[in-house]
């Protein structure tokens, strides 16, 4: 089955309003910036965002949030992102703050079709006790708080209960991918883009580079096509757009001397 999709805004037309999202990327690596983009421009509203942090540097999610388009975000940090911290805590936008690997395990769960499992993460804190600020009421005091958890011990050790997640739909970006929605992910690219495919009942990738069923060793793939439903294609200028965001560069070593 082909799965390609000709343009980005074709991939995302039936997003709608209110929508549940789950984006890959980890910071500013492997973010499908192009998708995003196009829900961007749909003016696409009131959306519900798992992630496991908001965008950087006015880049992916980023763009969304400034724009006003997320009404909830579900992921492990705010990061570097002030617009993000700005509306929490002005009460203009509701967090669910998830410990990393909770959310990781949360995502693959749902797409493996397990609704719920216990982890030890959490346990003795809020996490588990409930009363962490979902949403501000914009004076300083909190308007929304997490519920209370169900906490159980096995063999001795308590474990907090965590239900599986799962999407309206997923963006995520792999640096191959074939018309079945095989996908191979570059390095640390590979972050929460596996994850976030598996927990989208609609899955959307943007693949930079495009290659025909049979190309990929099967050995290779780390998404199958089973969890992918349409594939765009980038331009060569599209897949070589990546952001940085803290550059650090060294000062070369003056002639002649020798460092260690």
């Amino acid at each position: 089955m082909d799965k390609v999709v000709a343009t980005a805004a074709e991939a995302v037309a039936d997003v709608p309003d209110g929508a549940s999202l789950a984006v890959g990327g980890f910071g500013l690596s492997g973010v499908p910036d192009v998708l995003i983009q196009a829900l961007h421009e749909r003016a696409v509203t009131g959306l519900s965002v798992v992630s496991n942090n908001c965008g950087a540097l006015e880049s992916g999610l980023a763009v969304l949030l400034a724009a006003g388009r997320i009404a909830r975000v579900t992921g492990s940090y705010i990061g570097a992102n002030k617009e993000f911290a700005r509306q929490y805590l002005a009460g203009e936008l509701e967090v669910e703050l998830i410990p990393q690997g909770t959310l990781a395990e949360r995502l693959r769960a749902g797409g493996a079709g397990i609704p719920a499992f216990y982890t030890p993460a959490g346990v003795g804190t809020q996490v588990a006790d409930g009363g962490l600020p979902w949403r501000y009421d914009g004076s300083g005091g909190v308007a929304v708080t997490s519920p209370p958890k169900e906490v159980r011990a096995f063999d001795g050790v308590e474990h907090v209960l965590e239900h599986g997640i799962r999407t309206d739909f997923a963006l995520v970006r792999a640096a191959r991918g074939d018309r079945h929605g095989n996908l191979v992910f570059n390095k640390s690219a590979r972050n929460f883009n596996p994850l976030a495919a598996m927990a989208g009942r609609i899955t959307v990738a943007e693949v930079e580079r495009l290659v025909e069923p049979g190309e990929l060793d099967p050995d290779a793939v780390h998404l199958p096509g089973v969890f992918v439903q349409r594939v765009v294609a980038l331009t060569p200028e599209q897949a070589a757009d990546k952001q940085i965001e803290r550059r650090t560069v060294s000062a070369p070593a003056a002639r002649g001397t020798v460092s260690g």
